[in-house]
């Protein structure tokens, strides 16, 4: 049934939503949910999160005085009602494209987005450091930390944890439990006991009396943890399952309500909004809420793509056997065909096992594959601990997120040279997610560690070589870097071979200039070459394909010294301390000076729009890629 969107489209700021009254408040939520149906069938984006948090931010922006009091939401993609909530409901249509808004919160889009959420578990550390600011300054803004979605599971969000109570702020965090059960929700009595401990009066005496305590020296951490636990022990005695993490930590717990029922929601947060001191917030949700497909199958609705809202059917590209498949699912299937003949070979994943394509090894294997949540660092020293004892560990990380675990590359992997095979999915360019997601940092940042090899695909072909040599020669550290989404081979499938370690190979004869480049944007040189070949005018290429950043193939960069005074270096990742620095380099130790001309990423963050604008944006698209070569042959040295 079709709900007017009367109401909504009256809402052009947090300001306006509170002329209504809070029995008006479903009614908005239902229309909310209409609105990011119908534009998300058309344009796609992250819809089951966001359908899910329809009454938080409704009940978010209605109780508090944003912006003044801060939301830092954890993760980005639950955020898009608050979005639309804030003034962007007529620029939602551009959500995610080029010179639109984006997927995500971003304190340069609008002054409501307080902290950039694109990846998870940050939400806590930096809000905490909001409020202890707010404190310090004598301002009396609320400040709010938007934690879910798998978040909980990250490090990070344990970290600042651990550190709110340590210092004097009124820290409110909400935990939107879509999936965790954090608390078993016991019926209609545990919702009695949440009504009590959510009384203002009664946490106000106690957090009061605590800060008299300590400011008399009468409250050491010996009486402050006897006191904690005597008032823990005071719910467990009518409740047997209300201790949890947050009264361990000595945060004032209070839960779980309905996350779907926002006039209570509105109740609660006008309860507790201005208590002293930090506390938790626990909210049950369901992922989907509202969309029958969406809650049957969250995971396939999380980012749908386009779909049919009468049906739930969603619009998939047809592929009669005709067309490549994503690089993600050539990954899966190789990853189990190894795994059928070494009993060695284990997976890794921290929450994407669907997304990086290891569910086709999880439904053969379900005892070697290893989902350990939205935490990379401990994917890493997890895979280094399994290599030690003599596994094989294939650990799959999208290149964006890995960047949290570089320490533990360092660390746990490359120092003890242990062979953890590290397959950095999504690397490079990747469209609609934009700065917090490309993948352009891996090769830069990881080059310069010593013990690792590095190698980068031209194709589905190749990563399959690659996967096959990195668990033959599992007596190193291995990444793999390749990108998101289709390939270009239909016949993938083939007999795999090992691949000389650090050997590239030249792939089209020239004799003016010389292209070196690495993976998949290596085949777009090559066309280019060749139909420049096929003109008499154009200049001659060589086109290279160093397969590996590191070892370089010394070989290659000796030919390329001696026969070439200009060379063009491509790369799919940050110009800067790349792989065209590598080669550089490798050619000035050998004494050869060439004049040079960077292709890659350029030295700023790149925005959402989708690949294809995005290649041309940094000037690594078919064309661009063809005028610098042209141009910079007819260059006078």
């Amino acid at each position: 049934m079709e709900i007017s969107e009367k109401r909504l489209y009256s809402i052009n700021s947090p300001e306006d939503l509170k002329h209504f009254t809070v029995n008006e408040l479903p009614g908005i939520c239902q229309e909310l949910r209409q609105f990011i149906l119908k534009e998300l069938s058309e344009n796609p984006g992250h819809l089951a999160a966001s359908l899910g948090t329809v009454e938080l931010s409704v009940a978010l922006h209605y109780t508090l005085n944003t912006p003044y009091d801060r939301i830092a939401w954890d993760v980005g993609h639950q955020a898009y009602s608050h979005k639309i909530l804030t003034g962007r409901r007529d620029l939602f249509h551009t959500n995610r494209k080029k010179d639109g808004i984006s997927g995500f919160p971003n304190p340069d889009e609008s002054p409501y987005d307080s902290f950039v959420a694109g990846h998870a578990s940050n939400s806590i550390s930096a809000a905490l450091g909001m409020a202890i600011a707010a404190k310090k300054k004598g301002e009396k803004r609320i400040v709010t930390a938007v934690i879910g979605d798998g978040a909980m599971s990250g490090g990070l969000a344990y970290e600042g944890l651990n550190n709110v109570v340590e210092y004097d702020n009124n820290l409110l965090i909400i935990l939107n439990d879509n999936n965790l059960a954090i608390d078993k929700n016991v019926g209609a009595f545990h919702h009695s006991l949440a009504r009590i401990t959510t009384s203002r009066h009664y946490n106000n005496l106690r957090w009061k009396l605590y800060r008299l305590m300590k400011k008399m020296g009468l409250m050491d951490d010996a009486r402050k943890s006897r006191i904690l636990r005597f008032s823990n022990s005071l719910k467990s005695l009518f409740n047997p399952h209300s201790s949890n993490i947050f009264d361990g930590l000595d945060i004032r717990y209070f839960g779980p309500v309905d996350g779907h029922d926002v006039k209570n929601l509105v109740r609660v947060l006008n309860t507790i909004k201005h208590m002293e001191g930090p506390k938790v917030l626990h909210i049950r949700t369901t992922k989907g809420k509202g969309y029958g497909p969406a809650e049957e199958n969250a995971t396939q609705f999380h980012a749908p793509g386009k779909f049919d809202i009468e049906t739930g059917e969603r619009v998939k590209e047809a592929n009669d056997g005709t067309q490549p498949i994503k690089f993600q699912d050539v990954f899966g299937h190789t990853l189990t065909e190894l795994a059928e003949k070494n009993e060695r070979i284990v997976a890794i994943t921290p929450a994407m096992p669907s997304g990086c394509g290891m569910t086709i090894m999880m439904k053969k294997f379900p005892d070697r594959v290893f989902d350990v949540g939205i935490a990379e660092g401990h994917a890493v020293t997890f895979s280094a601990g399994l290599a030690k004892e003599g596994m094989i560990p294939f650990c799959n990380i999208y290149s964006s997120f890995a960047q949290r675990a570089y320490d533990n590359v360092i660390h746990d992997i490359a120092i003890a040279k242990l062979p953890v095979i590290l397959c950095l999915d999504r690397a490079g360019l990747v469209g609609e997610d934009g700065v917090t997601h490309q993948g352009a940092f891996d090769i830069a940042s990881l080059r310069c560690i010593p013990n690792l090899t590095i190698a980068a695909p031209i194709d589905e072909v190749e990563l399959r070589d690659m996967m096959y040599t990195a668990q033959l020669k599992a007596d190193r550290p291995f990444v793999i870097r390749y990108p998101r989404g289709k390939g270009y081979v239909v016949d993938w499938k083939k007999d795999m071979k090992e691949i000389a370690i650090g050997k590239g190979i030249k792939m089209h004869q020239g004799k003016d200039i010389a292209v070196a480049s690495i993976g998949p944007i290596t085949k777009t040189v090559v066309k280019i070459a060749k139909e420049l070949a096929e003109s008499q005018d154009a200049p001659s290429v060589a086109v290279y394909n160093f397969r590996f950043v590191k070892p370089l193939d010394e070989d290659l960069i000796e030919e390329i010294g001696q026969h070439f005074d200009k060379i063009i270096t491509i790369e799919n990742a940050c110009v800067k301390g790349g792989f065209g620095s590598a080669v550089m380099e490798a050619l000035q130790e050998k004494g050869y000076h060439p004049k040079w001309k960077a292709l890659g990423l350029p030295d700023h963050f790149v925005e959402h729009a989708n690949v294809a604008q995005q290649h041309e944006i940094c000037g690594i698209d078919e064309e661009s890629i063809r005028k610098t070569i042209i141009q910079f042959t007819e260059e006078q040295q």
